[in-house]
C-alpha cells in the first residue's frame, strides 16, 4: 500500500483549488490524479481537515482470549492435528477454522510440525556439476 500524500502537499492543492482553479488542473499542476484532488476537496468541505485517515495496522487475533487454554491443549496433546483441535475447542464452545488456528498458532510460535526435517544426502550428489562455458558435454 502506497503512504499518503503530504500534508504541506494537500494545503497546497487546497490553497490552489480554492483561490479558483478547477480540479483538473491542480492535479496537473502537482503530478496527482483528478480524483486525489476531488476527494481532498471533499473531506475539506465535510470534515473540515485535509489529514489522511489512518492506514493499516494490526489486528488483534480473535482467538487472544483463548490463549491459555489453547496452548495447554496442544501442550496436553503433543500430537494433535489442527482439524483435531479445531473440534476440540468446538466442544468447549469456541468456534473456529482451521486456517484461523494454524495462523494463531504460529503466531505464537507454536508449530504444528509433526515430524523433523529428514537430513541432506551425505552420500550422493544430487546434481550434476556445471561444466566450464566451451567445454564439450560427455553426454554425447
Amino acid at each position: 500500500m502506497t503512504r499518503p500524500y503530504s500534508e504541506d502537499l494537500r494545503e497546497r492543492v487546497v490553497r490552489v483549488v480554492e483561490s479558483g482553479t478547477s480540479r483538473n488542473a491542480a492535479a496537473k499542476r502537482f503530478d496527482v490524479s483528478v480524483s486525489f484532488v476531488v476527494k481532498l476537496m471533499q473531506r475539506w468541505k465535510q470534515r473540515g481537515t485535509i489529514k489522511a485517515d489512518k492506514y493499516g495496522g494490526w489486528k488483534k487475533p480473535k482467538l487472544a482470549p483463548h490463549a491459555d487454554r489453547i496452548r495447554a491443549l496442544v501442550k496436553e496433546n503433543c500430537d494433535i492435528t489442527l482439524d483435531e483441535l479445531c473440534a476440540l475447542l468446538a466442544t468447549e464452545g469456541i468456534e473456529t477454522k482451521r486456517s484461523t488456528l494454524g495462523d494463531f498458532l504460529l503466531a505464537q510460535g507454536m508449530s504444528r510440525k509433526k515430524r523433523r526435517p529428514t537430513p541432506r544426502s551425505r552420500s550422493a550428489r544430487t546434481w550434476r556439476r556445471r561444466e566450464p562455458p566451451g567445454a564439450t558435454s560427455s553426454l554425447g
